[in-house]
């Protein structure tokens, strides 16, 4: 008989809170309910998209709810709001098992203690946000870096052990803490050494140096030359496609000597590579094409008086169409700006037509462990090689994640495809995120799995707090059989 009055320690995680009656631990994912220790948030269960094609939203029961929590395999009971293994050898909090088409199929969930984690965010634009290996803050303290950038978007990797248990504690706190609200997709502002300051949310439209990006690159300089090169033909004489990584010049470019455009005399600042393609044409930066230029003829030296004449018309574009100019040379073969000729208007805005919305995707990467693993089964290395060989599911709230190759259970995933607020923390510091492992339930057993504690779904007590949610469509549902390999 629980004492309503004590104060209970809880085990959920190294912490070991002591909470008072009607108070919540450090975490606020647990709390004492008349001297038991209860988890605050609901179960969250989720209806096969067959039946609602809508993204994942909290729900009611629907009309025709019979009153059992899990009705069949239509429901699929995630590891939100489950709790976890800690002290690592204790069994899933659930372990449940559901007939699919004939095929007993088992979910062990539980909520994984992250203190290896963090996030992956690709920021669809063009500006220059800091160079490779520069540190990304937030609040002031250190919590990633820029890596590599991909084409047409900026890329950092925040979080991981380093940051959240390497440095001072006022550094892993600030990284759990940003990390969180990012896989939770909330805004966060970093700031970037010697770089920009953006907010970055999931989902959403970066906003660099106080300024909301609208759309991503069509290609590089070069590659925007070949795809509207014909677009241009008998238009204009000459195109400059601005891009700090590969400027193209429609003259010298393949794609313009294949449909005859003539020398023009263009003469080229920055290292030429291959025939109408330039690098390092300027500074990476905030203006025109990522590079740090306003005036485009910054990247321009004296025309070839040999090929230039008097009258040739030229185009100057940055690779998402949002900077453009008009020049026609003059008699001293200098380009003199003109108004734009609605034709090439017609080409500027088709390129802003191609480019894609820009956004801000947060990818959150995990290693599952010792803990995560022993509370599937006692020799968790039978785990890791049921993942690997594709007999176990393994999802993230439902959702389903890419598996990176090599040892271990590192998995990333889009924080998008699960429902709102799916993730947790504690204050060791570690995040704390739903994993679900889904295999047949004989190889659930083959692999020393508990089955003294395995449940028919359809018999879990409705009592159990907890919440509906339908798949998002996009999703697979994850209680279909994998094939082994």
């Amino acid at each position: 008989m629980a004492d309503p009055t004590a104060t209970i320690r809880c085990d959920a995680c190294p912490v070991m809170c002591n909470i008072r009656p009607g108070l919540a631990g450090a975490c606020d994912r647990y709390a004492n309910a008349d001297g038991l220790l209860v988890r605050v948030d609901p179960l969250v269960l989720l209806e096969a998209a067959h039946a609602h094609g809508t993204p994942m939203v909290s729900l009611q029961p629907t009309e025709d709810w019979d009153g059992r929590l899990v009705r069949g395999a239509d429901t699929f009971v995630t590891a939100i709001g489950a709790g976890t293994t800690y002290p690592d050898y204790k069994p899933a909090p659930f372990i449940v098992a559901t007939d699919v088409d004939g095929v007993d199929m088992v979910t062990v969930v539980t909520e994984g203690v992250f203190s290896y984690c963090g996030v992956k965010i690709k920021i669809d634009t063009d500006r220059h946000l800091g160079n490779e290996r520069s540190i990304v803050r937030a609040k002031g303290e250190p919590i990633g870096h820029v890596t590599t950038g991909e084409y047409g978007s900026q890329m950092l990797s925040l979080g991981g052990v380093g940051h959240l248990t390497g440095g001072g504690k006022k550094e892993g706190r600030v990284t759990c803490d940003t990390l969180l609200a990012l896989s939770n997709k909330q805004a966060v502002e970093l700031t970037i050494d010697d770089g920009a300051t953006v907010i970055v949310q999931a989902g959403k439209a970066p906003i660099v140096n106080d300024v909301m990006e609208t759309r991503m690159r069509v290609g590089c300089g070069s590659a925007t030359i070949g795809i509207f090169a014909p677009q241009w033909l008998g238009k204009v004489d000459e195109v400059v496609v601005v891009d700090d990584h590969i400027t193209g010049v429609l003259s010298e470019h393949q794609g313009g000597k294949l449909l005859g455009v003539q020398p023009t005399g263009i003469r080229m600042r920055g290292r030429r590579s291959t025939p109408g393609r330039y690098f390092q044409v300027a500074h990476p930066g905030t203006g025109w094409g990522g590079t740090d230029i306003s005036d485009p003829l910054s990247i321009l030296d004296p025309f070839d008086a040999k090929h230039a004449r008097a009258g040739i018309r030229m185009l100057m574009v940055s690779t998402t169409g949002e900077h453009y100019g008009y020049y026609v040379l003059d008699n001293d073969l200098r380009p003199v700006q003109q108004e734009m000729p609605p034709e090439l208007q017609e080409s500027v805005e088709r390129i802003a037509e191609n480019c894609e919305p820009a956004l801000c995707s947060v990818l959150f990467i995990g290693g599952a462990g010792g803990s995560l693993r022993a509370g599937v089964t006692d020799n968790p290395v039978r785990l890791t090689q049921s993942v690997g060989r594709s007999i176990t599911r393994l999802t993230c709230g439902g959702a389903p994640v890419y598996l990176w190759p090599g040892g271990g259970i590192t998995f990333m995933v889009d924080v998008l495809k699960l429902p709102d607020n799916a993730f947790g923390y504690v204050p060791t510091p570690a995040l704390v995120a739903p994993i679900e492992f889904t295999l047949p339930l004989a190889d659930y057993a083959a692999m020393g799995g508990y089955m003294d504690h395995v449940k028919q779904a359809s018999a879990l007590d409705t009592a159990t707090p907890h919440r509906f949610a339908p798949q998002m469509s996009e999703n697979p549902w994850p209680l279909l059989p994998m094939t082994k390999h």
